[in-house]
């Protein structure tokens, strides 16, 4: 029977689907880090900046986990194919703030902190999702139930900071700005996770050899889910709820030492 567990323990068994499962997360993490690293150096409130960069921490300690995982294997990264790259396939539709306007050395104005919160509410959706899963499935893993565990938390952090900080700039009057963003983002975010989906789905299925049928039951399934979050799962991540945990990145990030 196929269900999430069985396909992310099938992945977890097999040492060339791990890496590169590993690979495109790690580069993903990476990416993020880089982005806030900027975007805290770029932006001039004395208060959200750190917070910002307390992000990039996290999102940089990540990408050293996947590596870590990897390396506890005897594995090493892979090139990661374009067409799963998940942040750079959201930049090119123009979602968040872009390499270029990163790299310029010009201060961020309140329009550009709200596209970089609006793209962070709807991804740190699905990063949380996603490792929520992944606890469900490896909380208790010997091998890497710590890592997930870990990463889980900060992602559900990083999720609370981006309600806090909306729901603020929303009390400021940018409560139109914030819906429009939102909902563009999430339309796009939705059909490129779709895509992605596939994109790995395909190349998961010639590493381990699954049979047509099954392909197709899984390609079915995407593209179900797809419709269903268009036409209404996404409104989970356009609304806004003021979270339980206050300041949630508040303080200093964490160290991972015990992961390299």
């Amino acid at each position: 029977m196929l269900s999430a567990r069985s396909l992310f323990r099938e992945i977890h068994d097999d040492d060339e689907a791990f890496q590169l499962f590993c690979s495109i997360a790690a580069k993903g993490e990476d990416q993020g880090g880089w982005e806030n690293g900027r975007i805290s150096a770029l932006v001039r409130d004395p208060e959200l900046a750190p917070k910002i960069a307390r992000h990039g921490a996290d999102e940089d300690k990540h990408g050293r986990i996947f590596k870590a995982l990897l390396h506890q294997r005897g594995l090493e990264e892979v090139p990661v194919p374009d067409d799963t790259d998940y942040t750079m396939s959201l930049e090119r539709q123009g979602i968040g703030l872009s390499h270029a306007r990163l790299c310029r050395a010009e201060e961020l104005t309140e329009h550009d902190v709200i596209a970089y919160l609006a793209h962070s509410r709807v991804t740190e959706q699905r990063a949380a999702e996603q490792m929520r899963l992944l606890k469900r499935i490896f909380g208790g893993h010997p091998g890497v139930g710590r890592a997930i565990r870990m990463i889980s938390a900060d992602e559900d952090n990083h999720l609370a900071f981006c309600h806090e900080e909306l729901l603020r700039l929303a009390a400021a009057g940018h409560g139109r700005l914030i819906r429009d963003l939102l909902e563009h983002t999430a339309r796009a975010e939705i059909r490129t996770y779709r895509d992605v989906s596939l994109a790995v789905m395909s190349r998961m299925g010639r590493i381990l050899r699954w049979p047509r049928p099954k392909t197709a039951v899984l390609t079915a399934g995407i593209h179900t889910a797809y419709a269903y979050e268009l036409a209404a799962g996404r409104l989970r991540m356009v609304t806004l709820a003021m979270p339980e945990r206050r300041n949630a990145l508040g303080g200093p990030a964490p160290l991972a030492a015990e992961f390299g």
